[in-house]
């Protein structure tokens, strides 16, 4: 949890694609498959080596990628309070 809060702060979205592809046995029907990942706009490095292990490992030849992100929180919405509690 620690380290996807990290990500976030170095400015990593919440990045989802919706990947249409053939059927192996049925080309001419498209199935449609939702992925989601923390990766970095607008290059996609995350989601650019899942396509490739996908191209490299599955049958499914791709037909299309949509692609939608939104930043979760920036550095900016971090503050520090003046305020110091103890719990005895």
């Amino acid at each position: 949890m620690a380290r996807y809060f990290e990500k976030m702060l170095e400015d990593y979205r919440l990045t989802t694609a919706e990947i249409l592809y053939h059927l192996p046995d049925h080309p001419h029907i498209l199935q449609s498959y939702i992925w989601q990942e923390l990766d970095l706009a607008p290059k996609f490095p995350v989601l650019h080596k899942f396509l490739t292990f996908w191209e490299r490992e599955l049958e499914g030849k791709l037909h299309s990628v949509t692609v939608a992100h939104v930043g979760i929180i920036s550095p900016a919405e971090m503050r520090h309070r003046d305020a110091e509690f103890y719990i005895h």
